[in-house]
C-alpha cells in the first residue's frame, strides 16, 4: 500500500456541513507512513489522533516544555470549531523516539490543505525528545507533507529550524516566573503597575476567578465589543462554547472578571496545564480604561497561579509593531524572546521568508461595520483561517 494511502485518523468534528464534504474518510486506528524507496527507512512517523488516543496526554505531560496548545483538549477545540482534522505525530529512529509534533491539517472550500502546528496557537514548539536529530525529523515532516499533498507545513516555534532558514513570521513573547510566590512578585512589577492596581482597587473595581458559563459569557459580551475597537471581527461563540466545555470545565482554564456594581469592565481567560500558564484572551469596556481593569484582572491572575503552584506565566504573542502591549507585559517582570514561525513550501522544497507587512485597510473596514455584522463576519472567515 502506498504511503499516500494511510490517512491520519477522523476527528470528529462538529463544524460547518459544507467543511465535512472535504474530510476525507479515515481509520480511528493509528497507522505508520512507509518511507518510498531511497529513503531513510530508519526514521518512521505514526499519525495519530489525540481525540482517540488515550495516552497522547500522558506522552506530551511528562515535556518540560509542553503547554495547553499540546493538549488533546486544545485539539478538541480546534476541530470541533472548524472541523481542522489533527494528524499528530510520532517521530522515530530505529525504535527511538525523536520528537511528538501536534499538526492540523487546514482546508476548506476555499484554501488548499497545509498543515499547521498549531492553529490559533501563539507559539506551539514540536517537542523534541532527544538533543540530536532535528534534521531527521524535519525530513520526516517534508515527507508527510508531501504525502498528504499539503501545500506547505509550518511550525509555531522554531525549535527545529535549520540555523541559515528565515522566519516566515517573528513576534515577542513574554514569560513570568511565578516561582517567587504571589507576595514577591507584586514588588517585581513596575511602579505604573502598582500604581494602577491600588487605583482599580481603591475605585471599586473587585477581580474574581470564574469557571462558569455566565463567566464566558461576560467575557464574549467584552470581547466582542474589544474586536470591534481594533477592526478585527470576533472568533465565533461556538469556539468560545467549545473551550468552555473542553477546556474550562475540564479544569485547564479560567476567566478573571473585575467587576464595579455588578457591571463587568474587563475580563481574561488563562489556560493551564501542568506547571506552565497561558494569558489566551483579554477584552474590556473601553470607555473604563482610566479605572485600570486589565491591570487588576492581570493581577488576580498572577496571585492565583502562583499560589496554585503555577511555575510560569506566558503573556502570548505580541507583533513587533505594537510596542505599547509589549510595555504593558514587560512592565509585569516578564522575561523577553522571540517567537520565529517556519514555513516549508513544498512545491518550491525550500523555507519561506517573511511576508511584507500585513494591509491594515480591512480593519478601517470592520470598525465601521455594526457588531452583528461582525460576528457573522468572524463566523464565515476564522473556518478558513489559522
Amino acid at each position: 500500500m502506498k504511503a499516500s494511502a494511510y490517512l491520519c485518523n477522523r476527528a470528529g468534528a462538529s463544524g460547518v456541513d459544507v467543511r465535512k464534504s472535504l474530510l476525507r474518510s479515515v481509520p480511528r486506528t493509528d497507522e505508520t507512513f512507509i518511507p518510498k524507496p531511497g529513503t531513510t527507512r530508519s526514521v518512521e512517523a505514526k499519525l495519530v489522533n489525540p481525540l482517540h488516543e488515550r495516552d497522547w496526554d500522558e506522552s506530551v505531560s511528562s515535556h518540560p516544555q509542553a503547554t495547553i496548545f499540546h493538549s488533546s483538549a486544545w485539539a478538541r477545540v480546534l476541530s470541533e470549531t472548524y472541523g481542522h482534522q489533527p494528524c499528530y505525530l510520532r517521530i522515530s529512529a530505529r525504535d527511538e523516539p525523536l520528537a511528538l509534533v501536534p499538526m492540523m491539517e487546514v482546508q476548506t472550500l476555499f484554501t488548499k490543505a497545509r498543515g499547521v502546528c498549531l492553529p490559533f496557537s501563539d507559539s506551539c514548539a514540536p517537542l523534541l525528545l532527544t538533543t540530536f536529530g532535528k534534521e531527521l525529523v524535519v525530513k520526516k515532516l517534508r515527507q508527510v507533507a508531501r504525502e498528504r499533498n499539503w501545500k506547505y507545513f509550518e511550525l509555531r516555534a522554531d525549535s527545529l529550524l535549520p540555523e541559515d532558514a528565515p522566519a516566515s513570521e517573528s513576534y515577542y513573547g513574554h514569560v513570568l516566573d511565578l516561582q517567587a510566590g504571589s507576595s514577591a512578585l507584586y514588588f517585581g512589577f513596575t511602579s505604573s503597575v502598582q500604581r494602577a492596581i491600588r487605583k482599580a482597587q481603591r475605585n471599586g473595581l473587585t477581580a474574581s476567578v470564574r469557571s462558569s458559563s455566565d463567566a464566558m459569557d461576560q467575557f464574549y459580551n467584552l470581547h466582542v465589543r474589544t474586536r470591534h475597537k481594533h477592526g478585527v471581527p470576533p472568533q465565533p461563540r461556538a469556539f468560545f462554547a467549545s473551550i468552555q466545555k473542553n477546556i474550562i470545565n475540564a479544569g485547564l482554564g479560567f476567566i478573571v472578571v473585575v467587576e464595579r456594581a455588578e457591571d463587568a469592565l474587563a475580563a481574561a481567560m488563562f489556560f493551564r496545564a501542568g506547571n506552565h500558564a497561558v494569558y489566551k484572551f483579554g477584552a474590556s469596556d473601553q470607555r473604563a480604561q482610566e479605572l485600570r481593569p486589565n491591570n487588576l484582572a492581570m493581577f488576580e491572575a498572577v496571585k492565583f497561579l502562583a499560589d496554585a503552584g503555577a511555575r510560569s506565566l506566558h503573556f502570548g504573542r505580541t507583533d513587533m509593531t505594537n510596542e505599547g502591549l509589549r510595555r504593558f507585559k514587560l512592565s509585569w517582570g516578564a522575561s523577553e524572546e522571540q517567537i520565529s514561525y517556519g514555513k516549508f513550501n513544498i512545491l518550491a522544497d525550500n523555507w519561506v521568508g517573511s511576508r511584507n507587512h500585513r494591509p491594515t485597510f480591512h480593519n478601517r473596514i470592520f470598525r465601521s461595520l455594526p457588531a452583528s455584522v461582525n460576528r457573522l463576519a468572524g463566523s464565515l472567515l476564522y473556518p478558513h483561517l489559522d
